[in-house]
Formats: structure tokens, sequence, C-alpha cells
């Protein structure tokens, strides 16, 4: 069993595993010379260029968790949502109504995903845990309300307050949907799945228990596969995300991890939860930060070291590697 499934079951370790959500991408110059020659687009649909960027951040820090080089908005276009990238995801807005009757996720139409996932077991070290995701209802909806990202998501907010059968509707559809998504990447070879529900936190805490959580549950209930669920900005109600029911709960650099911990409860892995922005800094506020992390996980079963959010694209890779370092020369 690799490092990070271990330590989703909560097995004791010498030390705990680590990746680092968006590893794969533009802090790295592989990638960007990469990206010369191809589009975002193609990179993403050509399973042997998906696979190489997957790989990248792998070669270069031995990372324990390779997350499949996939877009979020994917699975929207594989049920017939029709969007341009400029460089965020641009869309018609939908209603309620017209997001409840989106047809079932084509499973053809996301076949390069899952042919990337195969061809990323295959390349794999055996130590490597191979890592699918998906975004979850909440965040989908978002888009589809808003046309595209936002600074304060009111169509989605406006309709979590209004709520009615349609709310209840369209957000069974992209549960449905992201459920499926999931399974395949599992039988394609993904041995974790994290689902992203990056706009959750805009929410309030009972409109987080009421609409956003059930929906998040309903996607991971029944996958054959350790789940983590990630909502940032969800400081507000961390004693109610045990309810999405997943092994292991992403968390944001805004609470302290022990007390992150003690709001989540015993029984389930936390990853998290370093801010990305320290890695704009230099390798001694890196060390000294990690050593402040590790001392207040302290060698508890199921920390998995993370970041608070995705790695931002400034980033220096050397002070990638530092983090890497201080990681591993923090073993018990």
């Amino acid at each position: 069993m690799t490092r990070l499934l271990e330590a989703l079951a909560l097995r004791p370790l010498d030390r705990p595993p680590l990746w680092v959500m968006r590893q794969a991408g533009r802090y790295l110059p592989e990638y960007r010379e990469l990206r010369r020659r191809h589009g975002f687009q193609e990179s993403i649909r050509d399973p042997r260029i998906a696979t190489e960027i997957t790989m990248q951040p792998i070669r270069r820090f031995g990372f324990d968790g390779a997350i499949v080089f996939a877009d979020i908005m994917t699975p929207l276009e594989a049920m017939g949502v029709d969007m341009t990238f400029d460089p965020g995801p641009k869309l018609a807005p939908l209603t309620l109504a017209e997001v409840a009757d989106l047809p079932d996720l084509d499973l053809d139409r996301v076949s390069s995903v899952a042919e990337t996932l195969r061809l990323v077991r295959k390349e794999v070290p055996a130590e490597v845990t191979v890592i699918g995701f998906a975004g979850a209802p909440t965040t989908r909806l978002a888009y589809l309300l808003g046309g595209g990202g936002s600074k304060d998501y009111l169509p989605l907010r406006r309709a979590m307050h209004t709520g009615g059968g349609e709310l209840e509707a369209a957000l069974g559809t992209l549960a449905r949907a992201m459920h499926a998504y999931l399974a395949m990447q599992i039988d394609a070879g993904a041995q974790v799945v994290q689902l992203f529900d990056s706009w959750a936190g805009v929410l309030p805490r009972e409109l987080l228990e009421t609409r956003a959580f059930p929906a998040a549950a309903s996607v991971l209930g029944g996958l054959d596969a350790p789940t983590i669920y990630f909502a940032p900005g969800v400081g507000h109600a961390l004693g109610a995300v045990r309810s999405v029911g997943a092994d292991a709960y992403g968390v944001d650099w805004r609470v302290p991890i022990d007390e992150a911990w003690e709001a989540l409860r015993s029984g389930v892995a936390v990853h998290g939860n370093l801010d990305p922005a320290l890695l704009l800094t230099d390798p001694t506020r890196i060390r000294a930060a990690v050593a402040d992390l590790l001392a207040r996980t302290d060698g508890r079963p199921g920390h998995i070291v993370n970041l608070g959010h995705g790695i931002d694209r400034r980033t220096p890779p050397e002070n990638v590697a530092a983090l890497v370092a201080a990681v591993r020369d923090g073993e018990r």
C-alpha cells in the first residue's frame, strides 16, 4: 500500500505523504516549454501530453501523489455545455431549469481522461498514488448560473437562498454526472479521488449544511476508492463538513491545522494546510512553517501535507524543492 493510501487508512507513518494541488502546471519550466508547442485544450485531450504533464512534478520532486492533468470544466462539455477558455471558462449562463435538464454525462466524450489515467498508472513508480478529481455540484452550479468565474457568485447565492425543486433537481443532475465521472476514473486506475468545491465557501453555514454538503455527499457515496473533499473557505462550517462522508478533508490556510482537526473530530484524515503564498518567500521560512505544521499534527495518523489551495504559477521550483526536503527531513 502506498504512503498516501496508508495515511487515508489512518495508519501510523514515519512521515506524512506530500503532494501539492496544481502541482502539474505553470510554475514548472518544463510545463511552459511543452505548452509553447501545444495548446491548453490539446494538452488535456491528448492522453500522451496529459500523461507527460502529470508526470513532470513526480520526476522533479518525487511527490507521493500524482493528480491527473485535466480541467475541472471538462465534464460539462461532455454534458452538452458549450464553452470557451479566455483564459478561464466562459459560457452562456443557464437557468436552474436548464441545468436540471442537462443530459447525462457522455463518458465517451471524457474517455481521454480515462486513457490518461491508464497511462499514468503504468508510468508512475509503485510508491506513488494516482489521484483523480472532479468539481462538486455547488461549484459547477456557480459556473453554470454565472457564465464563468466571479468575485461574488451572486447567481449561485441567490439560487441557494430561493431553493425549491428546481435547485434540488439541478444539484441532483450535476451530482449524478460527477459520480459517474469519478467512477470512470477509478475504473481507469485512479486510486484516490478528490472532489473540489472551490466556491462553496461563499455560502453561509446553513446553506452549506442543507445544500452544498448533501450534494457533495451524493457524489462521493458508493465510490470504490478513498475520497478527499476540499472546500476552501468553509472554516465557519468545519463542524458540519463531516456529513459529506469523505475519508479525508482538505483544510485551507485560514485555520490552524490542529484546530481544524479538532473541529472535524477523530476518524478522518486531514489534507493541508500550508499557505500557497509561503512558497513565494524563501527556504528558511518554508522550513519553519513545515516544522510548525508537523509539530501541530505531532505524527497523528491521517495527515497529508498539502497547500491550503493550489500552487501559484509564480512559485519558484526551488521553493517547492525546499518544501519537499523540509517534510522529508521531518521523518521521525
